[in-house]
């Protein structure tokens, strides 16, 4: 059995001439360049009217854009065979042979082709159903890159419910907050308005209630007004030079005769100088929070202690309590908006918050690059700031 090819033919007589040293004594190297220079080009011209194809289906299946991917592959592969026939290097059964070749394998690639997307769009769909029935959980199983986008919008989800939730729990808080001192405002008022209420004391009283619980109120709008402006990302800061020694000295005047009233003991300890570059009177308030929020949950004739000095190559700044601890599955939540604690840390009527300092403390300090958290210790918790140095 033979194959004419031209000026040489492959016979069972020669088998080791093979088909590459019949086309190196049937083809010169000028036929050899025109070859290459002919099958490059109408591979470009292929490869440009895929890339056309693919941009004009780029909305389309998965599995078309896989289709026109293997479509070109064939049809680049087809363009050479063609520039070689063109050229009378192969002819007759050689070349029905070199055809028959490239389409079995051009259709083997299709057929590949449509398994994989059949594969890819099925997992797409089973992933776009999972995102449709709340809640949402990953899919297992998935492609790997599909597998990242399942694994990122399930955390993209528990940080959407998470908030949600701080939502809810923060409406909450402040309906209470709001309404209970507005109810009391409001009967006093009452009062005074009727006459219920005639003698000077309780008149005098009354007047000053209702300025104390205004203020509260002034306090705790100023305090939605910041927060809101830190999750927005509209805090501007007035950066500059600062000693934290400084900054210790003004928090501890500032909290005094609120540790004074409850009979707390606030002591500081700031022995070298540490500057940073920080906004004064956002990091003061910042540190303020910090202070208040110990005093309020420390017993009488206990301490408060505040600290600042450098730790790990950055400004430290810490505020330890007598709180009693924090219960381990709060530790994560301390800084949550509206968060206020349980036991140890349960505000009381007079004392408590509205649960939004240790938040605002939180996106000031992260505002300045910096890290806040906070760990029990001895007898209550300490509370961290840490800030880069000035270099």
């Amino acid at each position: 059995m033979s194959f004419t090819a031209g000026p040489f033919a492959l016979g069972a007589g020669a088998p080791r001439a093979g088909f590459a040293a019949a086309l190196r004594s049937g083809a010169t190297m000028d036929d050899l360049g025109m070859i290459i220079a002919v099958t490059a080009g109408l591979g470009l011209l292929v490869a440009l009217v895929g890339v056309w194809a693919m941009w004009a289906l780029r909305r389309r299946s998965i599995g078309v854009m896989l289709a026109v991917v293997m479509v070109v592959s064939i049809a680049a592969t087809l363009a050479g065979v063609v520039a070689i026939t063109l050229k009378m290097i192969i002819e007759g059964e050689v070349r029905d042979i070199v055809l028959s070749v490239v389409a079995v394998g051009g259709l083997v690639g299709l057929g590949v082709a449509y398994v994989l997307a059949r594969r890819v769009v099925g997992e797409s769909r089973r992933l776009v159903a999972a995102v449709r029935e709340p809640p949402f959980t990953a899919p297992s199983g998935l492609p790997a890159e599909l597998q990242t986008i399942a694994d990122t919008l399930e955390e993209a989800y528990a940080r959407e419910r998470a908030l949600e939730g701080a939502r809810r729990e923060l409406v909450a808080w402040v309906s209470h907050d709001l309404r209970t001192p507005l109810a009391g405002m409001r009967a006093m008022a009452e009062a005074l308005e009727d006459g219920v209420v005639t003698d000077r004391a309780t008149v005098e009283r009354y007047h000053r209630q209702i300025k104390l619980e205004v203020e509260r109120l002034s306090a705790l709008v100023d305090d939605l007004f910041e927060l809101s402006r830190i999750h927005a990302g509209a805090l501007r800061l007035s950066r500059a030079r600062i000693g934290l020694a400084d900054l210790v000295a003004d928090t501890v005047a500032g909290a005094e005769p609120l540790a004074r009233a409850k009979g707390v003991m606030l002591t500081a300890e700031a022995a070298e100088p540490v500057p940073v570059e920080a906004d004064a009177t956002a990091l003061g308030r910042a540190l303020g929070n910090l202070v208040v929020n110990a005093i309020r949950h420390t017993p009488s004739d206990r301490a408060v202690v505040l600290r600042a000095g450098v730790e790990a190559g950055m400004a430290c700044l810490s505020v330890s309590d007598c709180c009693g601890g924090i219960p381990e599955e709060d530790l994560s939540r301390v800084f949550d908006v509206a968060f206020r604690g349980e036991a140890a840390r349960t505000p009381t009527r007079e004392g408590g918050g509205a649960g939004l300092g240790l938040a605002i403390a939180q996106g000031i300090v992260e505002a300045h690059d910096g890290m806040i958290g906070v760990v029990n210790d001895g007898p209550g918790c300490r509370f961290e700031i840490r800030l880069p140095l000035v270099r």
